[in-house]
């Protein structure tokens, strides 16, 4: 146990040191946050005029055919927003892992470069996300089990895709194939057990959250409204400026690990044996 949080803690700290030299890496995720709040006001009308919400059979609920396009729609554009800020992301650290010194507009570009690509990828993804809410929806708890399963089968399986498309002139469902390959000839089957970095920001993220309610709660004792409000700002900058460092330390650490299973070879700043064991076979 305090082995693997050993290790979590030294790929945060090599993702943070290449952060460290590219900061302006975090205005892709910003973005990403942003774009992703525009697209879920611009769904939230039809979502609501056609009472997804409120239709219910079961425990699940129950959509018509309008209904099911919305929410297909919705898929495909979170998705896509999500992967083309992570293939910004991605390619930018693939630079500076390379020696480079990225800007914010290497990462647009190689991302708008496979801007088809993202599509495609985007809208397997969506399918699948489609997929796995039928059947959820359908077959109650046990349904519930197996889309968790599916989902975690599906998590594993496109680990690698963003930095596949990145890197390499594939399709979406070659990158998806090449992704599952990597990973299951690189690091077994144990990769989310053993994913560090994200141990590593659920204790993060503990102790923001911890901090956060403690000063709201002096704050509350003190009886002020302008400490309260304060309080409860700072609370929210707090835990929204640790998501988005995950989420660019997240994409170093993805482009870092492609570059070691695909090359083998030492990456700046990351040591070789953490790599391997991070993502160690049972």
């Amino acid at each position: 146990m305090f082995a693997r949080l050993s290790r979590s803690w030294t790929l945060v700290k090599a993702s943070a040191s290449v952060l460290q030299q590219d900061k302006e890496l975090l205005v892709f995720p910003l973005v990403s946050m942003v774009a992703l709040g525009l697209v879920l006001a611009s769904f939230a009308l039809p979502i609501f005029g056609l009472g997804m919400l409120d239709a219910r059979t079961g425990g699940g609920i129950a959509l018509d055919a309008a209904a099911y396009t919305v929410a297909f729609l919705f898929y495909f554009v979170q998705y896509f927003v999500i992967f083309f800020f992570n293939a910004a992301l991605v390619g930018a650290a693939m630079i500076r892992l390379d020696g480079g010194n990225p800007t914010l507009g290497d990462g647009l570009r190689i991302a708008t470069s496979r801007i088809g690509v993202i599509a495609g990828y985007a809208l397997i993804a969506a399918t699948v996300g489609m997929i796995l809410r039928i059947i959820q929806e359908r077959v109650g708890f046990v349904g519930k089990i197996i889309v968790g399963l599916l989902g975690v089968g599906w998590t594993i399986a496109t680990f690698l895709v963003v930095p596949v498309l990145v890197a390499r002139n594939v399709g979406p469902i070659d990158a998806v194939k090449e992704s599952a390959t990597l990973l299951k000839k690189t690091w077994g089957e144990n990769v989310i057990g053993q994913a560090g970095l994200g141990a590593a920001f659920g204790l993060i993220f503990m102790g923001v959250i911890g901090l956060s309610l403690l000063a709201i709660f002096l704050a509350i004792m003190s009886g002020s409204t302008a400490l309260i409000i304060m309080a409860a700002v700072l609370a929210l900058l707090a835990v929204g400026i640790t998501g988005l460092v995950q989420s660019a330390l997240a994409g170093i650490y993805a482009a870092a690990l492609y570059r070691f299973a695909t090359a083998g070879k030492d990456t700046q700043g990351f040591d070789t044996q953490a790599l391997k064991l991070a993502f160690a076979p049972k």
